[in-house]
């Protein structure tokens, strides 16, 4: 059966499902404005490809290993991952490879954090799969052009520093914590002597 349910104390119906019935959608034809994930993954035994590849889509967007009432409060499927394909590869008995398109509508605007806490954040430690790799992404020019970039351009930074016709370089001074302010003045001294603009 394709899900095992147990009633709930307020009588809602929750159990496990399987992600292929939701998140495997081989006729999905990906949009220009999707993000695009390759993602090799190894399924522990006795887990179909379909259903690892539709796994790792619904951990990494909108889906939980039951049903909970909640799912009914929104469109999960405006903003669902979707593993669209999926191939063996090959000389790599049990490892494939899942596509899986995700849309913009997912993800908050200009914030690469949200991006990646969603695409490989705890899907990593799902059980369902015994290995996961993030093999390729393809960011569409739709979510590139949702970050607004610094509040002003190089070259107020080049008046700033007074440099120009060659890189600016800086540094991060390490350790990041634990030097008195003396020794951490002096390093910084000693990075600017040195040739670098910032740190």
């Amino acid at each position: 059966s394709p899900q095992t349910e147990t009633k709930a104390s307020v009588g809602f119906k929750a159990g496990v499902k399987e992600y292929k019935l939701t998140y495997y959608t081989p006729d999905y034809e990906t949009k220009d404005t999707d993000i695009l994930a390759a993602f090799r993954v190894t399924p522990q035994p006795g887990v179909p490809p379909e259903e690892a590849g539709a796994a790792v889509a619904a951990e990494s967007s909108t889906g939980t290993w039951t049903t909970v009432w909640t799912d009914g409060l929104t469109s999960l499927d405006r903003y669902k991952g979707r593993c669209y394909h999926i191939e063996p590869v090959a000389g790599d008995e049990n490892q494939y490879i899942a596509y899986v398109a995700y849309p913009l509508d997912l993800f908050e605007e200009g914030s690469v954090t949200n991006m990646f806490t969603s695409i490989v954040g705890n899907v990593f430690g799902f059980k369902a799969l015994r290995a996961l790799r993030l093999e390729d992404l393809r960011i569409p020019p739709a979510y590139s052009k949702t970050f607004q970039g610094p509040p002003h351009g190089i070259q107020v930074e080049r008046d700033k520093l007074n440099k120009y016709g060659r890189p600016l370089l800086g540094c991060t001074i390490k350790p990041k914590l634990g030097l008195s302010a003396k020794n951490y003045g002096r390093a910084v001294y000693e990075c600017l002597r040195g040739g670098l603009d910032f740190t």
